[in-house]
């Protein structure tokens, strides 16, 4: 039986128990990266009052910054000193500056290793907690050949000390999930999955793909900070106002491990089966500074014509259309376990072609996307997703189903329903425990 809450009966907290609050550990916004999305989109939809957030000292943390400000600045504690310098008295002083004084809170952290980067240290803040603790798993294999279930070595080895001192912990795969209850079976009961949240885009989704290219190459021309003269060149080019022309496409950070540059081997590929259209790649990303080595490689890569490198930044409302606009969304990364640009794509109603590895795999033959193992196949559905586009509106809907049952607005409300479940569960121990004592 899968450790899953599929069902949504009930808004949480209504079922006649007592209110639950989540307070969620990890990087929040302005923090840039993934997780502290992740969860900013957990709490966006979490009922009003029954959240907080523990986050990291935003001067000491090492990451880039926003400039919004619209965080609730009552519900977040910038106070965990940094990713190494952490403890469970420091989580605790954290509560008592938030105020929490609701005996059913639960904390729940966000684990990635580049976050927690001392797994042992880890272990020992979740064990001296007396308090409910919950761990969503954001980068768990189970395809890895380092121990028998999949899971890496190292995952296998924070796991053996973790689960002891958690009462559950959330994966996003049922690969994962299943790598985990066969190398701990003894925890098999702590197991959920909780599928990543995908984002919803009504207004953007029903553009038609002419329209969203052509708003994308207004803003790219007109409001973005691209060089004067990848304007020119795009301008002339003109690879998003050419109804001929199909484009190849992928956005978000400029990391080595994406292979990206593998986006305009792609294209060239497609370019010879398909010689009587015209086929263009489009890599749309800006690099950090640990990245403008790699970025250099794909500069040299581009050309201006069919294969081009746009390094600026998409702020949010033009992200998902980029993903839109693009006729395939190409993902092949060296290394991955799941991805927050496919929660943007398929809220998007975007057709993605990628990559059949870890839980992006999973994810993206559940949603009727093109997906493959090798390479040289996957070239060849997007051949044929092009020369058929009755194809592509199949994708399109399929996408478009799996986008609302997993909502983030029903995602928060599964956080909220497992943790009614587990205090549930806790009070039930506690009242039986008090009925054996003498």
């Amino acid at each position: 039986m899968w450790r899953y809450l599929p069902k949504l009966e009930a808004e949480p907290g209504k079922g006649g128990g007592r209110v639950v609050s989540i307070y969620f550990v990890g990087p929040y916004k302005p923090i840039i990266c993934g997780i502290a999305d992740y969860t900013s989109f957990i709490t966006r939809e979490s009922p009003v009052g029954r959240w907080g957030v523990l986050s990291f000292d935003l001067d000491k943390y090492g990451a880039p910054l926003t400039s919004s400000d619209d965080v609730a600045a009552d519900r977040v504690w910038y106070g965990i000193p940094g990713r190494e310098n952490f403890s469970a008295s420091v989580i605790l002083e954290g509560l008592k500056n938030l105020g929490v004084k609701n005996e059913d809170a639960i904390l729940w952290f966000q684990h990635e290793f580049g976050i927690w980067p001392d797994s042992q240290k880890f272990a020992a803040m979740l064990k001296d907690l007396y308090m409910p603790k919950v761990v969503t798993f954001h980068s768990l294999h189970f395809q890895s050949s380092e121990t028998p279930s999949g899971l890496r070595k190292s995952q296998y080895e924070l796991l053996q000390t973790v689960l002891p001192h958690v009462e559950a912990i959330t994966v996003f795969s049922y690969g994962v999930y299943w790598a985990v209850i066969s190398a701990f079976p003894e925890y098999c009961t702590k197991v959920y999955i909780m599928k990543h949240g995908i984002h919803s885009y009504p207004e953007i989704s029903s553009l038609s793909r002419k329209e969203a290219k052509e708003k994308l190459d207004n803003f790219l021309l007109y409001d973005s900070d691209l060089d004067q003269a990848t304007k020119e060149a795009l301008h002339k080019q003109r690879i998003f106002l050419d109804p001929d022309t199909v484009v190849v496409g992928e956005t978000g950070f400029l990391r080595p491990s994406k292979q990206s540059e593998l986006l305009y081997a792609v294209r060239d590929s497609l370019q010879k089966t398909i010689p009587h259209r015209r086929i263009a790649a489009a890599r749309i990303g800006r690099a950090t500074e640990s990245q403008k080595i790699y970025c250099k490689q794909l500069r040299r890569e581009q050309n201006g014509r069919d294969k081009f490198l746009l390094e600026t930044w998409l702020p949010p409302n033009m992200f998902p259309l980029a993903q839109r606009a693009f006729d395939i969304n190409f993902y092949w990364p060296s290394d991955c376990t799941q991805s927050g640009v496919l929660a943007h794509a398929l809220g998007a109603s975007a057709v993605v072609a990628a990559r059949d590895l870890e839980g992006v795999g999973e994810i993206l033959k559940e949603t009727g996307q093109l997906v493959h193992k090798d390479l040289r196949h996957l070239i060849m559905e997007i051949r044929n997703l092009i020369l058929n586009p009755e194809l592509r509106e199949r994708t399109r809907k399929k996408a478009l189903g799996y986008a609302a049952e997993f909502s983030w607005k029903n995602q928060a409300r599964r956080h909220y329903e497992l943790a009614e479940t587990i205090t549930k569960a806790l009070r039930k121990k506690d009242e039986v425990s008090s009925d054996q004592s003498p």
